[in-house]
């Protein structure tokens, strides 16, 4: 099918064109929670524990109370049933819920747990151009760094920067003038034989993917300075939905290593 049927909303499915939020939830007024995009395979969501452990970290930087695990993989396996979805993806939003006006805290939250599905695209993302943001940057000093926050205004704008500029996204750096991660995703790159990748301490979300590559070997972290792009001998963003080439970086074209981009997504879209 082209497009879901349902949501589901603290667990109960509702049609997808049905309101269910409530005017006064705090992730809606104040981008006061976390979300999490995960890969659906064969029905399933194959990755779910690695995801639960983030959102778990996450709810624990919010001071906010952390779903079930059951309860959770209860509403997940709903969901997928209801959309007949085998082969898509899977978004988790969460916020601390309702609460009073300003920024008060609830006394006794309740919070809001959103599940949205998507279909996967047909074929892979195609090379894009990148374009360093140096406006809009990552604050690597902050603890919301490590965390998949519903507020990407930072991202959202270097972006809208990128593009006007001509370029696809951005690429993000630090308040040191290093390389932290691209709008949305985990930069990766080939240099002087390894695969490399910003350390969280420059800013990068401890990525779902990101981790599984650092796990098996086959990357590094590194602190990656801008005037390293023109050497590098290929580029990519990861996330765990897609492996998308990278052809230039500002002015530096990028190499296409075709190779390459076929087997991180052997690796990483294959068995877990």
């Amino acid at each position: 099918m082209n497009q879901a049927a349902f949501i589901s909303f603290n667990g109960t499915l509702y049609p997808e064109n049905q309101p269910c939020l409530p005017t006064t939830d705090r992730g809606f007024l104040f981008g006061d929670g976390l979300f999490e995009t995960m890969r659906v395979s064969q029905g399933t969501v194959p990755l779910l524990e690695r995801h639960y452990q983030r959102f778990t970290h996450g709810c624990q930087v919010l001071r906010s109370p952390l779903p079930d695990f059951d309860i959770l993989h209860d509403a997940i396996k709903a969901i997928l049933e209801a959309n007949h979805l085998q082969e898509g993806s899977l978004r988790l939003s969460f916020s601390r819920g309702p609460g009073p006006r300003g920024l008060s805290l609830p006394p006794h939250p309740s919070p809001s747990l959103l599940l949205t599905t998507a279909p996967i695209p047909q074929s892979h993302p195609t090379p894009i151009r990148l374009a360093l943001s140096h406006q809009h940057r990552r604050d690597e000093r902050s603890i919301l760094c490590r965390v998949k926050s519903l507020n990407a205004l930072p991202a959202i704008l270097a972006r809208m920067d990128a593009q006007e500029r001509g370029a696809d996204d951005a690429l993000m750096l630090n308040y040191k003038g290093t390389i932290a991660e691209a709008s949305s995703a985990t930069f990766l790159t080939y240099w002087k034989g390894s695969y490399l990748t910003p350390p969280l301490e420059d800013g990068a979300l401890p990525g779902v993917s990101r981790a599984r590559l650092l796990e098996k070997g086959l990357c590094y972290e590194h602190t990656l300075a801008p005037d390293m792009i023109q050497n590098v001998e290929g580029a990519w963003l990861i996330t765990a939905l897609s492996v998308t080439p990278i052809a230039s970086i500002d002015t530096y074209p990028i190499p296409l290593r075709t190779d390459m981009t076929e087997t991180l997504r052997d690796i990483l879209y294959g068995a877990p």
